[in-house]
């Protein structure tokens, strides 16, 4: 862990090649869905159903899901058949439109209220929780906000570590209590001390848990209980922490975790390290939730505020 902010945090020398654009970093998504797409269409003049089903099993295959996909597949039929397709750029520029209105485009996290905005951070073991909690803290520090974290993660004591060592190297209050303590606690009184101290932003951590785990989802509802009965506003976010690799498995998992605990939007990580970034498509598609950051690479600033329209440039232009 020391090493990861040893390498991160130290200054760019000059003269260093300047640092990977979005579509750099989504480089394996990009060449499975933008340009598997143009190689599809490359030379097509006609769009009939042979075209219509390999462009079916692309989309499926770059994991936008079927669902989703059948409503591109869809769309697109209805204005072929209309007439309003004339040729494969057309065809090109359709499904890139189509995609992108799958993205909630109202998706940045609103911050300002009239005391802590409590940001509660759910998701399962290895989605790199944790490392986001870290990162978000940051963010919310170069905006000029004072930060707090929570170590609601009372199994692991590694967890507990592993934020407090985000704490220390940023100068961020960490409140936690033993391996084993009662979460709902630790977030509690977390958030007494953040309403004490007027911080802008507290971000509780939460013990990694499977979907399917009914103890540990309860645990969850505890915690969201517990701060109601202090404010009915709270937690303000309740942010789901997916690993953009696991594909359409993370579709199941924002969909359990959205019927127990009511998520208000998802951070989706390790984008730059998988050719599945089409699952975005079919995540927002399917829960109806914005997606409020992707995490493009290991450095303390790779967590990026999702933006709907610069994701879908850095796939297909």
């Amino acid at each position: 862990m020391l090493n990861f902010f040893k390498k991160n945090q130290s200054p760019e020398s000059e003269g260093e090649t300047k640092k990977p654009s979005l579509k750099d970093r989504l480089f394996k998504s990009k060449t499975k869905l933008g340009d598997g797409l143009s190689s599809l269409l490359m030379g097509k003049k006609k769009i009939d159903e042979a075209l219509l089903e390999d462009l079916e099993m692309l989309l499926i295959g770059a994991d936008i899901g079927i669902q989703t996909t059948d409503k591109v597949i869809e769309s697109v039929r209805k204005k072929a058949s209309r007439k309003e397709l004339k040729d494969s750029d057309g065809l090109y520029e359709l499904i890139k439109i189509e995609l992108e209105s799958f993205l909630i485009k109202e998706n940045l996290l609103q911050t300002n209220v009239d005391k802590t905005f409590v940001i509660l951070v759910v998701g399962i073991n290895g989605a790199g929780k944790t490392t986001t909690i870290g990162k978000l803290a940051k963010l919310f520090q170069s905006e000029g906000k004072s930060v707090m974290l929570a170590a609601g993660d009372t199994f692991r004591a590694a967890a507990v570590e592993q934020l407090q060592v985000w704490g220390e190297r940023n100068d961020i209050p960490v409140i936690a209590q033993k391996t084993g303590a009662d979460a709902a606690s630790v977030v509690y009184d977390a958030y007494q001390s953040a309403i004490a101290k007027n911080i802008d932003i507290l971000i509780a951590d939460t013990a990694g848990r499977l979907h399917t785990q009914d103890n540990l989802m309860q645990e969850l509802e505890k915690i969201k209980r517990v701060l109601k009965k202090h404010n009915e506003d709270a937690p303000h976010e309740t942010l789901l922490v997916i690993d953009g690799g696991s594909g359409q498995n993370a579709i199941q998992q924002a969909n359990e975790f959205h019927k127990s605990i009511n998520l208000s939007g998802l951070a989706v990580t390790k984008l730059d390290g998988t050719a599945k970034g089409g699952v975005l498509f079919a995540i927002s598609d399917s829960l109806k939730l914005p997606i409020r950051f992707i995490g493009v690479g290991e450095a303390i600033d790779d967590l990026k505020p999702f933006n709907a329209k610069d994701f879908v440039d850095a796939l297909f232009d």
